[in-house]
């Protein structure tokens, strides 16, 4: 795990690419940094509007089903944005990588650290709203901060996977953003998996889905203590903690087998 080791030793340099990919991002805006918070709150407000009053969603059975959607959207949008940010991170700045010889995935993981910074705002959002609409989930709601953190880690790891696959073969990131699409309504941000019709007659589907998607512990780990109001199911937290290792060493894996490669080929 020698390539997250030199976050810590080169930390001062990685501080720089966070701050230089922060400013670039909302450079020349009125708003600057406001746009962190003002972005995750509005694309919120589109699914929500979208979602649970234009398709009327609200016909489950689920009670305050706008904010059961909305504490499944901030895991998704941060999963998503980071892949895609992240994997054309080493292309964008091969003029960077060919001219200083520094330790190069801290670029693919400065972008996911600036990424982070929207979804702690999304997160602190969910989680007053939850505290003010669901009573139940005051003890609880807490635990989804270091559900979060544990979040942060496993797309880091596939974050660097992606980055360091595209600087060698361009197609990865016309890929992730072709499978994103369906990868999101195969996640149930949108629904319960109970829900889904078939659930009684067809359980492997639904195992497949919760289980073969590594995204759905995830949410429903994260969701658990702010929507419903109980600590994030076992099986789900210690699934997201092991997927978290292995995304990290798939990272490590992946950018350590083309690191010599990237220089020229970015």
């Amino acid at each position: 795990m020698g390539v997250y080791a030199d976050l810590v030793r080169h930390r001062e340099l990685f501080g720089s690419l966070f701050r230089r990919d922060l400013r670039a991002k909302y450079k020349g805006s009125a708003l600057g940094l406001a746009w962190t918070l003002a972005l995750p709150l509005a694309l919120m407000l589109v699914y929500l509007v979208v979602f649970s009053v234009l398709w009327r969603a609200e016909a489950t059975d689920l009670d305050d089903y706008w904010l059961f959607l909305l504490c499944g959207l901030p895991p998704w949008v941060f999963f998503a944005t980071s892949l895609q940010t992240a994997a054309r991170s080493l292309v964008e700045n091969a003029p960077l990588i060919r001219k200083v010889r520094f330790p190069r995935q801290l670029v693919p993981l400065s972008v996911v650290a600036t990424q982070v910074v929207a979804f702690a705002a999304m997160t602190a959002i969910v989680l007053v709203l939850s505290l003010w609409f669901r009573p139940e989930s005051r003890d609880s709601a807490w635990v989804a901060v270091p559900v979060a953190g544990v979040i942060v880690v496993f797309v880091a790891g596939l974050a660097l996977a992606v980055a360091s696959l595209n600087a060698i073969f361009r197609d990865v990131e016309f890929v992730v953003a072709a499978v994103l699409l369906p990868w999101f309504f195969l996640t149930p941000i949108l629904y319960r998996l109970e829900d889904l019709p078939g659930a009684e007659s067809r359980p492997w589907l639904i195992d497949l889905l919760h289980w073969g998607n590594p995204l759905t512990p995830a949410v429903e780990a994260y969701r658990a203590p702010l929507y419903a109001g109980e600590l994030p199911p076992a099986a789900d937290t210690l699934y997201l903690c092991v997927a978290a290792v292995v995304a990290l060493a798939l990272g490590a894996l992946v950018f350590s087998s083309v690191d010599d490669r990237i220089a020229s080929e970015a």
